[in-house]
């Protein structure tokens, strides 16, 4: 198994929009709605990576999964404050089943994805519904921190290249469907 560069993904994405390209899939009318019926995704991210959260929508609702971004929720404040913080906490702990984290260079420095992380790790460590989605720059550069090493991993199958596991810390993976299928 190996990281992603955003350039893999970007590629990975644009193959799954079946042609409808990526620009406005998260549009900035700051829409968002989720299937009573679909499991869903607290997706964790770097502002700076809006191109990779659209490619992340595409990926995860190939896989028949939902996402929530705090930016496309209609009732988040337009700034930040403490009514956006009790918000996310909620989006996190009680409204969407998983949590990923979009692991970036971006996002392993923001303060607010570390935050979140925070947040979700006993509400879904536990119940092994949370896990990291790291991409590397193009350059092949990862800067996750030392603690991140304590979380599940999104990556691709070295043997087959459409195929994607969730790898644990104790060396177990399962593939993705199942892990995002499981109650």
């Amino acid at each position: 198994m190996a990281i992603l560069t955003k350039a893999q993904f970007a590629s990975i994405a644009q193959a799954k929009s079946g042609g409808r390209g990526l620009r406005g899939i998260v549009n900035e009318s700051r829409m968002f709605s989720k299937s009573a019926s679909t499991t869903s995704i607290f997706l964790s991210h770097s502002h700076h990576d809006k191109d990779v959260v659209e490619q992340a929508k595409i990926f995860f609702e190939n896989l028949g999964i939902t996402i929530y971004v705090d930016w496309a929720d209609q009732t988040m404040p337009e700034g930040t404050n403490d009514v956006t913080a009790t918000k996310i906490k909620n989006q996190i702990i009680s409204t969407n089943e998983r949590f990923v984290l979009l692991a970036t260079n971006n996002a392993v420095a923001s303060k607010w994805c570390n935050w979140e992380v925070g947040i979700a790790d006993p509400f879904k460590l536990p119940n092994k519904k949370m896990a990291l989605l790291p991409l590397a720059d193009n350059s092949g550069a990862w800067n996750g921190n030392e603690y991140l090493q304590i979380y599940p991993r999104i990556e691709r199958s070295s043997i087959n290249v459409n195929d994607y596991f969730v790898w644990h810390p104790d060396g177990t993976g399962e593939p993705i469907n199942d892990w995002l299928k499981r109650k």
